[in-house]
Order: C-alpha cells, then structure tokens, then sequence
C-alpha cells in the first residue's frame, strides 16, 4: 500500500536521523524525501532537542499561517540555506517525542496531500491539519435565519476578495471579534445583509463600528437576500462556502474562520437546501455625512462616554447617502488588497 510505504519511508528517516545529534540548537539534520513538488521536495529533519519535522518547500516570499502555534504541534516558516541552496519550508514540529507515532500518521497524510497538490502542497498541508482539528470540533447548534443571511453576505464579499488575491482571507476579521468584518491598516468594510423586502437599513452594534481606522477609510456594504427554495436558483450556502475554499490558498484559516462564526464544515448536511437570491448589493462610503454614531463623533462634541453596548439602526434611503459607483468599489478593493495586513 501507498500509505504504508510512506510510513516505512518517513519513519526510516527519522530513525536515520536521530541517530547523530545536531551541532548545536540553531541547527536541525534533514533529509529530503523522494517527493517533489513546484517549488523543490518534501524533507524530514530532527532538530537539537530531538524534536521531528516535516518540511514543505515553498516559494521565497510565501507566508505561513499564523497563530499555529500549540503545545504539542509548531507551524512556522523556515528557510534552510546552504552555500549553494536556499530553500524556504513550511516547518510542522512536534513538541512532545512520546507523541511521534501519531505526529508519523499525520505526517504521511500529509506527504500524500503534497503528492496531490505538487503546485500548491501548503495547501496540502493545511487540509491535513484542518481535518485532524476537525476531529475534536465540539458540536454547536446550527445558525438561526439571520446569522444565516449574514454569514452568505460575508462570503459574498470574501469571494470577490480572494478572487483578486488568494490570500485575502486575511482581511476577513469579523469571525476573531474585530469591529469590522473585513480590515488592513487603513482600510476597512462593514458587510451589512437584510432579507427585509422594503427599505434600507442596518443594524449597528457598538460605536466603533462604523468608525474608520485611523487615516484611512471605511465602507458600508448593504446587501439584500431572499431565502428562496433550492429549485428556485440562487446560491447554497455550502456552495458558497466550497467556492470559497476552492479559490483561496489557505483552506485551514477559511474554516477556523467559519467555526469561530458557528458554521462548523463538519455539520455541513445542517445547511443542504439553504439557498439566497441576492437582490441588491451597495456600497457607502462612511464619512462624515454618513448617517451614524461614533466615538470621535462624541469626542469632538466634548460629551463624555459613559455608556457601552449600543446598538441602533440606520436608514440610508434618497440623496444623504449615495452608494459608490462601481468604479468607486473596485478601487476600494484593490486598495485592501494592495495593503500588506
């Protein structure tokens, strides 16, 4: 079997390895596996400690995801460099040696991974671990019918983003607790979903909300669905979710995004035949004519704040607040994705 030859041949390696210790802590002894992908081929180290490692080649100016740091298993990006070789990896340690068989059978699982997505292995890489952690995924109750609505809306930005940039995922911060949804350094958007008929409005929760980051500006994104049966057309929710794991890089921070807003991949089938029609989408740009409440705003009244946890609504129909045109928003786009978050 495939799978038992690539156990016999990493833990061969290890084991060869682990044999001669390392010179000294800066230093690890690798060895490169018989697997190659785009950017060189896949490698086993042992590092001073006697700690294992599996390396994945990736390009020079490729980031590895970060906050992937816990007691037992290390993500990091690394570069090894020779005198005639420099090689960047995305370095998987694992911290406790009483753990190597199984840190073994998650490094095979990801060897194979890589051998299917020679041009992406890190890719590989994150689906491997996405679905180890998936394992340990508590159950939650499934999203009511406007957390629904405001996850699709969401998505709906998120796609237009990663389809300019595969990495954009990074921008979408609303899930870690960010007061907007989508946020750089000096840009930001705030997505707004409605399934309400009549009217435009939105509910805001906090002051910051609609306050822009410091220097820069912020959008208002206003998008009005319709639930609509699954033979009526429209867009699944699952769906959405899947096109947007197929177009990003980084599938892994996708979906910890996604549980973190309560859409759990594996209680996927709770969301079959949830389906949208998105009838209008704007966006406003929110300045000082922008109909809302701020704490700059009350700062340069002089009025003091002693109150938290507001919440209000706004309406934004007629001449006070024209959306931008679509010109307008593709520049704001292109200007988050050019930042460097």
């Amino acid at each position: 079997m495939i799978e038992e030859r690539f156990r016999r041949l990493v833990e061969d390696s290890w084991v060869a390895l682990e044999a001669e210790k390392a010179t000294d802590e800066r230093r690890m002894r690798t060895r490169q596996l018989p697997i190659e992908v785009e950017d060189g081929y896949l490698a086993v180290a042992v590092d001073y400690e006697g700690h294992r490692h599996a390396l994945v080649p990736i390009p020079s100016n490729r980031k590895v995801r970060s906050g992937a740091e816990g007691a037992v298993l290390h993500l990091r990006r690394r570069v090894l460099e020779g005198p005639d070789t420099y090689q960047a990896y995305a370095d998987l340690a694992c911290r406790r040696n009483d753990l190597n068989d199984l840190f073994t059978v998650l490094c095979v699982d990801i060897v194979e991974a890589a051998g299917e997505h020679p041009r992406n292995p890190v890719k590989g890489l994150y689906r491997v671990l996405d679905r180890w952690k998936a394992l340990f995924h508590t159950e939650g109750a499934p999203l009511g019918p406007d957390q629904l609505a405001g996850l699709f809306g969401e998505l709906t930005v998120l796609r237009r983003l990663l389809e300019r940039d595969p990495s954009a995922h990074r921008y979408w911060r609303g899930p870690e607790g960010h007061h907007h949804d989508f946020a750089g350094r000096h840009v930001a958007f705030e997505v707004k979903t409605s399934t309400g008929a009549e009217g435009r409005r939105a509910r805001i929760h906090g002051i910051d909300q609609l306050e822009p980051p410091s220097g820069g500006t912020l959008s208002l994104i206003w998008i009005r669905v319709r639930r609509v049966a699954e033979q009526e057309g429209g867009i699944g929710l699952v769906e959405a979710v899947e096109s947007v794991l197929r177009i990003c890089d980084d599938e892994s921070a996708i979906l910890s995004r996604l549980a973190r807003a309560g859409y759990l991949h594996g209680q996927s089938e709770h969301y079959d035949g949830v389906c949208f029609a998105i009838e209008e989408e704007k966006w406003y740009l929110v300045d000082s004519s922008f109909p809302g409440l701020t704490r700059r705003m009350l700062e340069d009244a002089g009025l003091p704040i002693t109150f938290s946890d507001v919440e209000y609504t706004i309406e934004f129909d007629g001449d006070l607040s024209p959306p931008l045109p679509s010109s307008r928003v593709d520049r704001m786009i292109d200007d988050l994705i050019q930042e460097s978050a």
